[in-house]
């Protein structure tokens, strides 16, 4: 599928992947969220009770399990490789 159809299915909570990618298992949705700071490493920049609030975001999971931030590349935009992971 193309970037277009991929961003609907990751706005619906799916997890999708490129065929050509090696270094990367998917990338996903994160919803918004407000929680209190009680934890590292946000209570080393906020007092412990500040409500913090988290804006939605896509996370991409790594081939190695981590997990981190992810915007998309050029190559990615207009590659029609996208998939549907399980």
């Amino acid at each position: 599928m193309d970037f277009s159809k991929a961003l609907d299915a990751i706005k619906a909570g799916k997890r999708i992947g490129r065929t050509e990618w090696k270094n990367a298992r998917y990338v996903f949705l994160v919803p918004g969220s407000k929680f209190e700071v009680s934890r590292e490493p946000l209570n080393e920049f906020f007092p412990a009770g500040t409500e913090v609030e988290y804006r939605p975001h896509i996370d991409m999971c790594g081939a190695d399990g981590t997990i981190g931030t992810w915007s998309p590349s050029m190559v990615d935009l207009i590659a029609e490789d996208w998939t549907e992971v399980e």
